[in-house]
C-alpha cells in the first residue's frame, strides 16, 4: 500500500528522525540480500553435513595398515617347534628319565617270574639300606606273613651291597633259578624291581631283600 492511498491521518510515529529513517511500528523495506542470506547459509550448511557425511561413509572401511587388526604373515604363520635340549629333532628324549632307578654294574635285571611256582622254604635276608630304624624288621614280617617259613633274617645294610639302588629291590640267585621266589618276595614288600645278582648266588641266601 502507497502512502497516498493510507486512509489514517499522519501521527507521532510518522515523523522522520535524523537519517530519515520511520520510528514505531514502521520499518523501512529490506532489501533483496537481507531476505536472502539466512537461505543461503542453511544451504551451506546442508551442503557441508551431507558432504562429511558421504565422505565418512565412503572411508569407514578402510583402516590404516598398521591398524588394521589383520594379522601380519610372521603372526599368522606357524612357529614350528625347535628340539629341545632335552631332546632331539624328532622330539624324543636324548637320554633315560631321571626318575629311573639305576643298578650297578655288572648285574642283569630280569622279569619277575612266578610267585605261585615260588620255594617258601628258601631263605631270605632283609638288609635295610634306608637309613630309616625298624625298615628291615617290617620287611620281614611281610615276608612271613606271605607264607615263607624258611630263614628270614632282617639286619641293617653295613656291607654296602644296596648302594646304587633308589628303591626297594629283590635280588635272587641263580645256580639254581630264584626268580619266581623273588617273584614271591616282591609281591611281599611291595617291590617293582627283581634282580639276577651273582652276591646272592655266592651268599648262604635264595633271595636279598634290599629295603630303600
Amino acid at each position: 500500500m502507497t502512502k497516498s492511498g493510507y486512509p489514517y491521518p499522519p501521527d507521532e510515529f510518522d515523523v522522520a528522525v535524523p537519517g530519515g529513517a520511520p520510528v514505531g511500528v514502521h520499518r523501512a523495506p529490506r532489501s533483496g540480500w537481507s531476505s536472502a542470506w539466512p537461505f543461503l547459509l542453511v544451504a551451506v550448511v546442508c551442503a557441508a553435513v551431507a558432504w562429511g557425511g558421504i565422505t565418512l561413509l565412503s572411508g569407514g572401511g578402510d583402516e590404516p595398515a598398521d591398524a588394521s587388526g589383520t594379522p601380519s604373515s610372521s603372526a599368522s604363520a606357524p612357529v614350528s617347534p625347535s628340539p629341545s635340549a632335552s631332546g632331539d629333532a624328532s622330539g624324543e628324549p636324548s637320554g633315560e628319565p631321571s626318575g629311573e632307578a639305576s643298578e650297578p654294574a655288572g648285574e642283569e635285571s630280569s622279569v619277575a617270574g612266578d610267585p605261585a611256582a615260588a620255594d617258601l622254604t628258601a631263605s631270605v635276608q632283609v638288609l635295610n639300606a634306608s637309613g630309616v630304624d625298624g625298615a628291615a624288621g617290617t620287611a620281614a614280617e611281610a615276608v612271613a606273613a606271605a607264607g615263607f617259613t624258611g630263614t628270614i633274617d632282617p639286619e641293617t645294610d653295613t656291607t654296602g651291597l644296596g648302594e646304587g639302588y633308589t628303591e626297594t629291590t629283590v635280588l635272587y640267585g641263580t645256580e639254581p633259578d630264584r626268580s619266581d621266589t623273588a617273584a614271591a618276595v616282591a609281591a611281599a614288600v611291595g617291590a617293582t624291581a627283581s634282580i639276577a645278582s651273582a652276591d646272592v648266588t655266592a651268599s648262604q641266601y635264595a633271595v636279598i631283600v634290599i629295603v630303600k
